[in-house]
């Protein structure tokens, strides 16, 4: 079974989903998600969730302490756990994490992969801008980018 919730963001609606024990998803409404078999609109599973997402988009949060779930292929989860390693209000490009990871001509792999983290802001693929500085693709679009990117530098424009 797959729970789902949807709620609002100062980036605009987050639909949340879980399996009743971990986060399996925040994706943006418009994300490429998986379809799911049997899903079930309850917040019950999110409270937490939910909770952290406050405080986080309220500037008192800093780090996420939830059980996560993502799916995804061996290669993509251990790009996701890099993602993990970037601390809040720090960013790094494809070929950092690639060069993380062991294989540093993957940049564009890295780029792939970090398009498909089902798990976003918590997982934070927002922190990952191109090797010139620049803010590159973004599922919740280049604006969500630069405000999560802006709320982490504590009023300190970066983009």
């Amino acid at each position: 079974m797959t729970y789902r919730h949807e709620i609002a963001s100062p980036i605009g609606p987050l639909v949340l989903l879980g399996d009743g024990e971990a986060l399996t998803a925040v994706y943006y409404p418009r994300h490429p998600g998986r379809a799911e078999t049997e899903v079930r609109d309850d917040a019950t599973p999110f409270s937490a969730v939910v909770n952290q997402l406050e405080e986080y988009f309220a500037g008192e949060r800093t780090s996420f302490d939830l059980p996560l779930a993502p799916r995804g292929t061996p290669f993509q989860l251990a790009c996701w756990a890099e993602l993990q390693a970037i601390g809040y209000g720090q960013t790094r490009s494809y070929g950092e994490i690639a060069s993380a990871l062991g294989q540093p001509g993957a940049a564009r792999a890295v780029g792939l992969a970090n398009n498909r983290n089902p798990i976003s802001i918590i997982v934070p693929c927002h922190r990952v801008i191109g090797a010139d500085g620049s803010l590159t693709g973004y599922g919740g679009g280049i604006e969500a980018k630069r405000y999560l990117l802006d709320l982490e530098s504590r009023g300190h424009t970066l983009f």
